[in-house]
């Protein structure tokens, strides 16, 4: 076993690397999306009130006991965030201090202790430098990195538990949609409501939306566009990402301050873009009905989701009560495409990074 030894603040990580890397086996030119994993992970534990035992060690199964907490009671919180190959051949982390603070917005919705920003970062950013050579160099791909905590106690008793697990992994992917997608809107299942924890990135809140997806699928669509749980008049996001639409020139989207919407990273990303732009946004309560409205006048002009795994993914059609919409063209939709191209560049070091987005690695 190999020991290293980074320090910041109290903490210390020890490293164990593999003996062979998977690496040579893989077939950058086909990588399916969570897939295939990366060579290492970081790992660390919450027990007698502190963070502890962090080490970088060979990806690989992990053991645990039958009555563990988080399998009986859902304590369970993730992100999704990813680092680019550059164009001049280095690895772009993009907006990792975002995906940091929301996983504590997460943890304390879910009674879970908050995680030290030395511990999310310095185990991060070790975990890539040994695994750089796993990000993909395709125009579409690149290192999905999934950061995820869980309960641990062994203890079958409704209450938050006293003991942790927090672990990074990587996993080279191409893109999560490879299609533009058709969705149909929520009419009697519901994801999130006030007071709920629809803000929250729980593994609960997406094994509610996995049998409705299921439905839609046989029905060819790709996803479900979700509405709020007491009217089913608000839009709120689709199942994988947040949504957009460009109305009448202005780009619309869903408000999050109703604490019933995931406050997405690429969302904020594409907000900002769009002001610098000169484009027109509007966030705020939107309705479906404005929506169908404005496609049957002809407003519609776009409507694309944004999210870490899918970007921005262009919605095709839209179903509503038996009704399918054909939306204009990909080709024809101006802003999301310029937004896009606008994004991609600067995780790619194409563009200018003026918000410090970019960490190089």
């Amino acid at each position: 076993m190999e020991q290293a030894e980074i320090t910041k603040d109290q903490y210390q990580i020890r490293i164990e690397r593999v003996e062979k890397s998977r690496l040579p086996g893989v077939d950058f030119d086909n990588i399916p999306f969570g897939k295939i994993f990366s060579d290492h992970m970081f790992t660390a534990e919450y027990r007698d009130g502190h963070w502890q035992n962090l080490k970088i060690e060979p990806f690989g199964a992990i053991k645990y006991n039958p009555a563990m907490s988080a399998l009986h009671y859902g304590q369970l919180i993730f992100e999704g965030l990813k680092a680019h190959r550059s164009a001049d051949g280095g690895v772009n982390l993009f907006r990792h201090r975002k995906n940091f603070l929301r996983l504590n917005r997460s943890a304390h919705r879910m009674a879970m202790p908050a995680l030290p920003r030395e511990v999310f970062e310095v185990g991060l950013l070790k975990l890539l430098e040994l695994d750089r050579d796993w990000v993909p160099s395709g125009i579409n791909s690149s290192l999905y990195i999934r950061p995820f905590m869980f309960a641990t106690d062994e203890y079958v008793g409704i209450r938050p538990s006293d003991t942790y697990r927090f672990i990074i992994f990587t996993s080279p992917v191409g893109p999560y949609y490879d299609h533009p997608v058709k969705v149909k809107v929520a009419e009697k299942y519901v994801r999130a409501f006030k007071g709920g924890t629809g803000y929250a990135k729980t593994a609960g809140n997406y094994a509610a939306t996995l049998l409705p997806a299921i439905e839609v699928k046989k029905e060819g669509y790709d996803q479900i566009l979700w509405l709020d749980g007491c009217r089913f008049e608000q839009v709120h996001e689709i199942g994988t990402m947040n949504v957009f639409f460009v109305i009448d020139g202005k780009l619309i989207t869903p408000t999050i301050e109703t604490g019933e919407i995931l406050e997405g990273i690429t969302r904020d990303s594409v907000i900002t873009l769009a002001k610098e732009m000169g484009i027109p946004v509007e966030d705020r309560i939107v309705t479906i009905k404005e929506v169908i409205e404005a496609f049957h006048s002809g407003r519609l002009e776009e409507a694309f989701g944004a999210g870490t795994a899918a970007t921005i993914a262009q919605i095709s059609e839209i179903g509503y009560k038996g009704e399918r919409l054909v939306l204009p063209a990909i080709e024809s939709r101006k802003i999301s495409n310029q937004l896009k191209a606008e994004l991609m560049g600067i995780k790619r070091g194409l563009k200018e990074d003026r918000h410090g987005w970019i960490v190089k690695i």
